[in-house]
Order: C-alpha cells, then structure tokens, then sequence
C-alpha cells in the first residue's frame, strides 16, 4: 500500500476481510524512486498495520528536529532519505532542487515521523497539515487514526482552519458507512475522554466524497477553502 499513510484500521480491514495476508506498506516519494521504507510479509502483524517498515537497503534515513539535529529515539523529527534512489534534481529547476536536496545529498521530505529502536519508521504526518491549536502542535493523523475506530466511520479526513481565539481549529471531515447516521455531537461525544481535549474537533462535517487529483491523493488545502468560505472565518496567524 502506498499513496499517502494507510490507516491502522484500513490494514486491519484489508487482511481480515479480504484475506490478503501478507499486504505490505511500502513508504517514499516520487523524488526518491520512489520507496525508501517498506513492511514485511514476515513482520509481526502489529509491524505492518501500524509502521510503514524498515529502510531498504542501500538507503539513510534520519530524523531531525528545526536545527537540522538527529532527534533521540522515538522522538518525531522531519524524516530525511539519501542514497542511489535518490533523484538529482528537478528538470530546469535550480532553486527546488536546493530546497528539497541539501549540500550533504540529503532529501528533505516534508514528512514528520518517528523511528523505533528495531528501525521501524511511522509517519505522523506532513509538516505542512500539521495544526497549531492554542500553541499546541496537533498532527491531523493522529485524530483520524482515532476517528477511524468509530463503527460508523468509513473515511475521515482532519484539516486546521483559522480560528480568532487559538489561531486554528481542528476539523474533521467524515464519510459514514453505507445505510449509516450520525451528528456531530455523536462524533465529538466519541473522543471525550478518550484524546485531549484540544485534539478534539470543533467543526464536523459529513460529505460523500473529498475532493481528490487525478492520481487519487486528497486535496486538504480544498478542504480548507471550502470551511473557511462556508463558515466566513479569517485566516489567522498561528505562531
């Protein structure tokens, strides 16, 4: 599986109910040819349904904190990959290339994530989707990880927009199962308790599908515009 982060619940739907026992995750970029980590069909199940794996061999990894510093283990960083796959350079582009590549060769993937002590690397989310609510950094994975757990969630997808009080507030838009109902107040009664409060989401909206690119990615920066005309909210500055 590959694409954008698979669900935890998704991969444990896939291999019970459609028996495909030995599914992998496969994680990595265009830019670097494109899979730089990848599960096993021999990893202990909880490995594949929660990791994307191990690096593949010839390949770096590292994570690093803003200063550019290897983050201790387990810690989550900016996930940064060098080696054979990865690519020179954007065509006719100089000034790209400097910012995804560094003087050292190493591509900078915009992808926050964390790497066990037995080399196994989860994605938390991309730099970009993440949240500041109230100063607290809120990755919307996280969030939707939890939402799927809900028996009448079939998709769900998180997003930030602006908020005059805590400079963004969380979203979630949610796809219900086929011949399922459900309220906001269902889905917010869900996560009391259960997650932080300020990872909570404040605005619930049902739709039929997200707005997505040809090649099947969702398009969250959509999402977004769409919340921020219907609710008449201003962008706010969040640092």
């Amino acid at each position: 599986m590959a694409g954008s982060p698979c669900p935890i619940e998704v991969m444990r739907r896939v291999i019970g109910q459609m028996h495909m026992e030995e599914v992998t995750i496969a994680y990595g970029m265009t830019e670097t040819s494109p899979v730089s980590f990848q599960s096993a069909t021999d990893d202990p199940i909880e490995r594949r349904v929660s990791t994307v794996g191990r690096v593949h061999p010839h390949v770096e990894v590292k994570v690093v904190n803003q200063d550019g510093r290897i983050v201790p283990c387990g810690e989550t960083g900016e996930l940064l990959t060098r080696g054979y796959s990865v690519m020179r350079g954007y065509w006719n582009d100089e000034e790209k290339t400097e910012e995804a590549i560094d003087g050292a060769g190493w591509m900078h993937t915009g992808d926050q994530a964390t790497i066990d002590a037995e080399g196994y690397c989860n994605i938390v989310g991309r730099i970009k989707d993440m949240v500041i609510r109230g100063g607290e950094n809120v990755y919307p994975r996280e969030i939707e990880e939890f939402l799927y757990r809900h028996p009448k969630v079939q998709d769900v997808q998180v997003i930030g927009v602006p908020d005059e009080k805590y400079g963004e507030e969380l979203c979630a838009w949610i796809k219900l199962r086929e011949g399922e109902d459900a309220n906001a107040d269902e889905i917010k009664a869900f996560c009391k308790d259960q997650i932080a409060h300020f990872k909570v989401p404040r605005y619930v909206r049902f739709v039929d599908e997200f707005p997505m690119t040809v090649t099947g990615k969702i398009q969250k920066f959509k999402m977004r515009e769409t919340m921020i005309e219907d609710l008449d909210l201003a962008e706010q500055k969040t640092a």
